[in-house]
């Protein structure tokens, strides 16, 4: 947000925070009047945080995490409603959530309202407070459900005859056009991503993946689908442009000047479709790099159609850059410029660096989370 808006978001915090003030003393006054208490009584009453300046009072809550803040509510009556000031939430969430490295299906925060221009009335805002503590990343963890008792003995009985090993189709944008590779980094990061294997069984035209165990526990299964050779896929990010992708096939309704993508997967990816139990997109978050985001929509939703499988699989997306100190998108804009919202499937978007794989252990955790395994 550029420098001016945030002086006048400021500004408006502490008008807000001044008229609840105001209001609030004066029906505090009128009631101590009322019921005739000394002026004694009434300075025992107002703690001196109550008696600074309003905007040092919003400095001071600027510092304060979202469990500090609930906190500081309960102390008195006054901080109980000072700090459900829905402009000072809506500063909050405008100022943190760039800073999120991840966000899911649950949590997504309503961007279009909170960018809605401010009003004179404070009446008619959302609860900015709810909302940021439902999209807040800690929250979110604490409050994450706990998986049916019923799957977990489900899954038990699967894994007795069927291969336990979970299996992600791995594709996107972000394997082919950083500056380091994604998949190198796995393949040579014994350190953070053991290779447990080379599976046996065989994708006409894919082949079999390759097998990695997270924290020396569970095995899983990457199938890494490129969308072109790694000539073509080398030349096109040397001469940034986009390469015409081998996984997809466009429909011909969608050819069209000015309508919407739409694709469907070839035959050999229909079949990796067919047998994973989620899906990676590797995304490109890097501010320079991004592309047509509604056309990346529409070949996820080629790869997770119901036609392959349950909209029950989880989705994983990367919000990946090459190196730390590369300025990147953050999660929850790539969310809202991939139009996730729009997707039956669970889905999480995770920040991740290919240098260092960053990010990539929680996103992993989370999809075995989905489909049943706890790790």
């Amino acid at each position: 947000m550029a420098e001016g808006r945030w002086s006048s978001l400021e500004s408006a915090v502490i008008n807000s925070l001044r008229k609840f003030r105001d209001r609030y003393f004066q029906i505090a006054t009128k009631n101590e009047t009322t019921e005739g208490n000394s002026d004694q009584e009434k300075i025992t009453r107002t703690c001196y945080l109550d008696s600074l300046p309003v905007d040092i009072q919003f400095y001071v809550m600027s510092f304060l995490t979202p469990q500090d803040l609930c906190q500081l509510g309960s102390t008195s009556q006054y901080w109980s409603s000072a700090v459900r000031d829905p402009v000072l939430w809506k500063y909050f969430l405008l100022r943190d959530i760039p800073s999120w490295s991840s966000i899911d299906c649950t949590s997504l925060p309503d961007l279009a309202t909170l960018h809605k221009p401010l009003h004179e009335s404070t009446e008619s805002y959302p609860d900015f407070m709810a909302e940021y503590l439902r999209c807040y990343p800690a929250s979110r963890r604490r409050s994450r459900p706990l998986r049916p008792r019923y799957r977990a003995v489900t899954s038990f009985f699967h894994s007795l005859v069927v291969n336990s090993e979970p299996c992600f189709a791995m594709f996107g944008p972000g394997l082919e056009q950083l500056d380091v590779s994604y998949v190198r980094k796995m393949m040579t990061s014994p350190d953070v991503l053991p290779i447990a294997g080379f599976p046996q069984r065989q994708i006409n035209g894919v082949g079999s993946g390759i097998s990695f165990r997270f924290n020396n526990q569970q095995t899983f299964n990457i199938i890494t689908l490129y969308s072109e050779t790694k000539k073509e896929r080398e030349r096109a990010r040397l001469e940034q442009h986009s390469v015409q992708s081998k996984l997809f096939l466009r429909e011909a309704d969608s050819k069209a000047e000015h309508s919407t993508a739409k694709y469907t997967a070839m035959p050999h990816v229909q079949e990796v479709c067919r047998v994973v139990n989620g899906f990676i997109y590797v995304a490109n978050a890097e501010e320079n790099g991004g592309g047509d985001r509604e056309e990346e929509l529409a070949q996820i939703q080629a790869m997770i159609d119901p036609a392959w499988g349950p909209s029950t699989r989880p989705l994983l997306v990367l919000s990946c850059i090459s190196r730390e100190g590369r300025r990147r998108i953050p999660c929850v804009y790539m969310a809202e410029q991939l139009h996730l919202k729009q997707l039956p499937n669970p889905w999480l978007v995770q920040d991740s660096e290919a240098e260092s794989l960053n990010g990539f252990l929680n996103g992993i955790e989370w999809l075995l989370g989905e489909i049943g395994i706890n790790v």
